[in-house]
């Protein structure tokens, strides 16, 4: 992997099976052309070839995602503003991290940082169960009408501080952190399964994404290419909305 492609990976948010979304599911959908070119043009030619990966990507209506003033550069490769200083993250870094999770329907996914859903509902596509965590109100609540009238069923959204997790719905067999903490939360740690896998960009102005591997021996930890996200903020209690 080269710098080449890190390009403009700003975050996510303060940020295969059966089709999840609504517009996958025989609704009229007149931006999947759009959607192609971007799996093609932007995803698969810079290395991701995982079909169910592709598909997901392929089938997630970006564009009702964000703001609409954005929505004619939904399919752009570069992140765009969602409202709140916060960004909805480049397709590709989307992809990077989904592929690197190495989903199932058998398993549950804890994602902190919700910002828009864009990324829970990609992640709803490939597993069985997703829970994401949201620290700016405003936004959890956006995410969580436009993934119900999406069409997701099975994400659960809440309004909170990620850096505690979701401790009542652990352990998971997949988190993903869509912001960036100077060092990995001791808490996702503990709620990440034996076996399971975690993607998170880790470091301050720069960041490296990790992936972490829990095993019974302990926990792998290895850095794959540079990124730049928003920093992963602390100070907002859990709200068990």
């Amino acid at each position: 992997m080269t710098r080449r492609w890190l390009a403009l990976a700003l975050g996510g948010a303060l940020t295969a099976g059966e089709p999840q979304a609504a517009c996958a599911q025989g609704t009229t959908d007149s931006r999947a052309d759009e959607r192609g070119r971007m799996v093609e043009q932007q995803i698969r030619a810079r290395g991701i070839s995982d079909a169910a990966v592709l598909d997901a990507m392929a089938r997630v209506p970006r564009h009702l995602f964000v703001p609409p003033s954005e929505q004619r550069s939904a399919y752009e490769d570069r992140p765009l503003p969602i409202g709140f200083g916060q960004t909805i993250s480049q397709p590709y870094i989307v992809a990077y991290m989904t592929d690197a999770l190495d989903l199932s329907r058998a398993h549950a996914v804890l994602e902190i940082g919700t910002g828009s859903g864009y990324q829970a509902a990609v992640l709803a596509e490939l597993a069985g169960e997703v829970y994401t965590i949201e620290i700016v109100p405003e936004l959890a609540d956006r995410a969580r009408r436009t993934l119900t009238s999406a069409g997701y069923d099975n994400v659960r959204v809440r309004t909170g501080n990620g850096y505690g997790g979701w401790p009542e719905r652990a352990p998971f067999d997949r988190i993903i952190v869509t912001a960036a903490p100077p060092a990995i939360p001791p808490a996702l740690v503990e709620q990440l399964a034996i076996g399971g896998t975690m993607v998170v960009p880790v470091g301050t102005t720069w960041q490296h994404m990790t992936i972490i591997r829990k095993t019974e021996r302990g926990v792998a930890r290895t850095e794959t290419i540079p990124v730049r996200f928003v920093p992963m903020v602390d100070g907002l209690p859990q709200d068990a909305r």
